[in-house]
Order: structure tokens, then C-alpha cells, then sequence
């Protein structure tokens, strides 16, 4: 069953690919628990079903990139784009589109925690495996707020232009 308005998310584990050291993370791929993330946040979250693919590269992650001050400007602590790819994937990834700390890439290499929402999509038989479906949500403190979940090929409710007119 797919997580809902009003629903706290789970827990789980997600992967980043840390470009500059600091006390408690080092350079790599690091792994962080999401209730910590949440605790106390405002975030705007973004599911793609793969890096570097059409649609996610040419559109859904620079939408956020390009707006993501408008974002802060209401109430926005971060800005999450979740993939089913591993940290090493989605550090290139966003190193390529320029995310340059705007966006955090976090990655569900196992399809764990997307799953966990209820919100994966089996690509098995394009050769591609199980990944997430494309979606957005506005979580407050782990709890949902808005979400935004893609019909099948589709990209229309789940940009950052959509979660701004949601932020008011």
C-alpha cells in the first residue's frame, strides 16, 4: 500500500556521495538514516526512476535546480531527489547537472526504502529492474504534506514549479 497525505514516511537508509570532507562525514558515499533527516525539516522530495535518464536529466532535476531558492524562499530546509541508483550514480549525476549543493542525491540502491513507501515501479522486463516511480512529496518534520505521484510515462504533477504553488 502507497504512503499517503497525512502519513509519517519510514525509516530506512539512504546513500550520498560526499564531495568534500567534513567532521562527521568523509569524502564517498555515506549512509544516512531518513528519521534523522526529517527530524525538524521542511523538505521538498523528488523521486526519479533513474539517473541520467531522458526525462529525469533534461527536465526533472534542473526544474528543481532552477528553482530551488524560490523553494527555501517558502520554508524549504532541503531539497531531496531520490533515486533506485547507487551514491557513486548519483554523485555523477548530480556533479553533471550542476546541483552544486542545491539538491541533495540521495540513493535507495536497493529499492528498500522506495518500496517501504509503496511507491516502486518493476521495470524487470525492460531490463532495468525495480526502480522508483516519479513523484514528489512535501514532508514536515516525516510527515506528508503533499504528494504528487506520476501516471505511467507521464511528468506533469511532480516538477518544482507544482510544489511551490503547493507551498502557497
Amino acid at each position: 500500500m502507497a504512503i499517503k497525505i497525512g502519513d509519517r514516511i519510514p525509516d530506512g537508509t539512504l546513500g550520498e556521495f560526499i564531495e568534500t570532507a567534513t567532521d562527521t562525514c568523509a569524502v564517498g558515499p555515506n549512509n544516512f538514516q531518513v528519521a534523522d533527516l526529517v527530524k525538524g525539516k521542511k523538505i521538498a522530495l523528488f523521486a526519479v526512476p533513474g539517473a541520467f535518464t531522458p526525462t529525469c536529466s533534461q527536465k526533472h532535476l534542473p526544474g528543481y535546480i532552477e528553482l530551488a531558492e524560490q523553494l527555501k524562499a517558502k520554508g524549504v530546509d532541503e531539497i531531496w531527489c531520490v533515486a533506485v541508483n547507487d551514491p557513486f550514480v548519483m554523485g555523477a549525476w548530480g556533479r553533471d547537472q550542476g546541483v552544486a549543493g542545491r539538491v541533495r542525491m540521495l540513493a535507495d540502491g536497493s529499492a528498500a526504502w522506495t518500496s517501504a513507501l509503496g511507491l516502486e515501479l518493476d521495470l524487470t522486463g525492460r531490463g532495468m529492474g525495480v526502480r522508483s516511480q516519479r513523484y514528489s512529496a512535501l514532508l514536515d518534520d516525516g510527515v506528508v504534506k503533499q504528494l504528487n505521484v506520476e501516471a505511467g510515462g507521464q511528468f506533469e504533477v511532480s516538477d518544482a514549479q507544482t510544489m511551490i504553488n503547493q507551498l502557497g
